[in-house]
């Protein structure tokens, strides 16, 4: 059975009237949206209700799906603790979703409450969930919930997400509507929480006519600058929303938009018509990620192919291959090297020397490939079926030259090294996010263990980078 009902709703606090109290008029729009959704959502005869909220846990390579037998929580922070709710956790249903997800290739995590603990989150529902439950109750609606926290996953793998709700809700015969809880764009007026951005408005606009055309494709292609710059919070819910309607005319209702405090409101009702064939989405996007996974490996240098392919032969056989080609002269010098694994464009591991340990570059590089997988203890150790996923860098370092202080440093152009009698951190140059000669010896010396104020020595280095 497929599912029922969509929506798409916000979660300002401030639109619960007994939060807001008088400001709350100023989202008139928005609450009279939200009971009409929740009207509609009734009518609609769903039996369990999934919720998508952006401030659960997130992690940044799987989904998690709240795994206690009881959800609830109340506004007690934004000061109204009698707005509140208790509700069955549909975890028949939780599961089988997991089940569904594990089989489209996508990472689940089950948030029991000892997982809770373990990550150091809140037991009780956060605002994604409550600001639109209170809405829901109102109007008498009150199933079985499976909260579910958006994942940073990429676009296809959270879609996929949404697919597998659908089929979860084909194995179990069982009618599910599910809500994306998220706000647009913070950053619509001057006075707005997240600061002004002028293309705020421009995001907000393009996603309420995508939605009301009901048109995922156009979502999904929506300009990555634009969404950075909106300082939005629910496109990711809304891309696990439209999956599970995947293969299924859409009529969308936009309800409500409004954005009187600086933040993009969207109310939307998405009701799933007759089967379409040509919006099952989920085959071409797997498509497209495997030909943009070909392009990137098309264009790797012979040390990245190099590191590539040392993993892919130490995951199938434990062994430590030679290369196949022919090493170029320029590799069988010493030096040392990093090794560098991103994945969905988070590190996911790297590990290197600041002086050669092996007899050349290509020996450098395959052994720390290696451990940048294996080793690296801020990560769990990469899994086989991560290797396609990973986007590999390959930095070859000069011999390391001593300075005698910050003047002589460009974060841009010199990696540093910091050492203080046994301890030493280095930090590679043209880190993202680090701009000055200060930043980048304080992240050094943090990582070495080396508290302000201790004499150092600083080193600094140029590196070959291989992409």
């Amino acid at each position: 059975m497929p599912v029922v009902f969509g929506g798409i709703c916000p979660h300002p606090p401030i639109m619960v009237p007994e939060v807001g109290r008088q400001r709350a008029n100023e989202v008139l729009s928005s609450q009279k949206a939200m009971q009409e959704l929740g009207r509609r959502l009734k009518e609609s005869g769903a039996d369990s209700l999934v919720m998508i909220s952006p401030h659960a846990p997130v992690f940044r390579d799987a989904v998690a799906i709240n795994a206690q037998p009881h959800l609830k929580g109340n506004l007690r922070q934004f000061g109204a603790p009698h707005v509140s709710c208790v509700l069955e956790n549909d975890l028949v249903l939780g599961a089988e979703i997991a089940r569904q997800a594990q089989a489209l290739g996508v990472a689940t995590v089950q948030m029991d409450e000892s997982l809770l603990r373990r990550y150091r989150s809140e037991p009780e529902l956060d605002h994604g969930f409550l600001v639109p439950l209170s809405f829901l109750v109102r109007a008498k609606v009150e199933l079985p919930l499976v909260a579910v926290s958006m994942g940073l996953l990429p676009e296809e793998r959270l879609y996929a997400f949404g697919v597998a709700i659908q089929r979860a809700s084909d194995q179990l015969n069982k009618k599910i509507a599910v809500l994306a809880s998220g706000d647009l764009s913070h950053r619509l007026t001057r006075d707005a929480p997240a600061g002004y951005d002028p293309r705020g408005e421009e995001f907000d606009r393009e996603m309420v006519a995508l939605v009301k055309k009901a048109d995922i494709e156009g979502i999904l292609r929506l300009d990555q600058e634009l969404v950075e710059r909106a300082g939005e919070c629910g496109l990711r819910p809304i891309i696990m929303l439209f999956g599970a309607l995947d293969g299924f005319r859409v009529r969308a209702d936009v309800l409500s938009y409004e954005g009187p405090f600086g933040v993009g409101y969207l109310v939307a009702a998405l009701a799933p018509q007759e089967p379409s064939p040509e919006r099952a989405l989920l085959g071409k996007l797997c498509d497209q990620q495997k030909r943009d996974q070909d392009e990137r490996k098309s264009k790797e240098s012979f040390l990245v192919r190099l590191a590539r392919r040392t993993l892919e032969n130490y995951y199938a056989t434990g062994k430590v291959e030679p290369p196949e080609e022919e090493i170029p002269a320029e590799y069988l010098r010493r030096a040392g090297t990093f090794v560098s694994l991103k994945k969905h464009g988070h590190l996911r591991g790297c590990i290197g020397t600041i002086a050669p340990q092996y007899k050349n570059v290509v020996e450098e590089v395959m052994h720390n490939a290696i451990s940048a997988a294996t080793r690296d203890p801020r990560f769990y150790p990469v899994r086989k079926d991560e290797l396609d996923d990973l986007a590999i860098s390959v930095d070859v370092l000069s011999e390391p030259e001593p300075v005698q202080g910050l003047n002589e440093l460009d974060p841009k152009k010199y990696g540093v090294i910091v050492r203080c009698g046994g301890r030493s951190g280095v930090l590679l140059p043209d880190l993202e996010g680090i701009n000055t000669a200060e930043e980048q010896v304080a992240i050094a010396m943090q990582k070495a263990g080396i508290s302000p104020g201790e004499p150092v020595e600083l080193y600094r280095f140029t590196v070959e980078r291989h992409t």
